[in-house]
């Protein structure tokens, strides 16, 4: 079921690309789990948990911090229950008008063809300063 698991999270990205959030909420459990940071400095810090509180707690917080926003997957790594992307984040911070080109690894955990849990590994540093904080 792995290559499934990969298909599912591909299609999440893609969906998000083109700013398709019905279908990214569908393809996230009912009770996922979303880990981003836990600075506070970093606007989307914190545990979210189901649906709702990931587009409004991570989503939709990218208008208000960012000009531009775009993620690009360059790996999708198969681990059977678990999907790890890596790729770089290309932003630019509406407050400071900085550019940041940054990587990222997400780490993937679905349950029954979907979503369960989500880790997001980032340079904080990076984005602490492009926001300026």
């Amino acid at each position: 079921m792995s290559i499934e698991n990969v298909n599912v999270v591909r299609e999440a990205y893609a969906a998000f690309g083109r700013g398709d959030m019905p279908t990214v909420l569908g393809l996230l459990e009912p009770e996922v789990e979303w880990i981003e940071s836990d600075l506070p400095e970093i606007p989307t810090h914190g545990t979210f948990r189901g649906p709702q509180a990931v587009l409004t707690g991570v989503f939709a917080t990218v208008p208000e911090y960012w000009t531009e926003f775009a993620l690009t997957p360059e790996q999708f790594l198969d681990a059977g229950d678990h999907v790890v992307v890596m790729g770089r984040l290309r932003a630019t911070a509406k407050a400071t008008g900085r550019n940041m080109d940054a990587p990222f690894a997400h780490v993937f955990e679905l349950r029954r063809g979907k979503v369960a849990r989500m880790v997001n590994y980032h340079d904080t540093a990076r984005w602490i300063r492009t926001l300026g904080r």
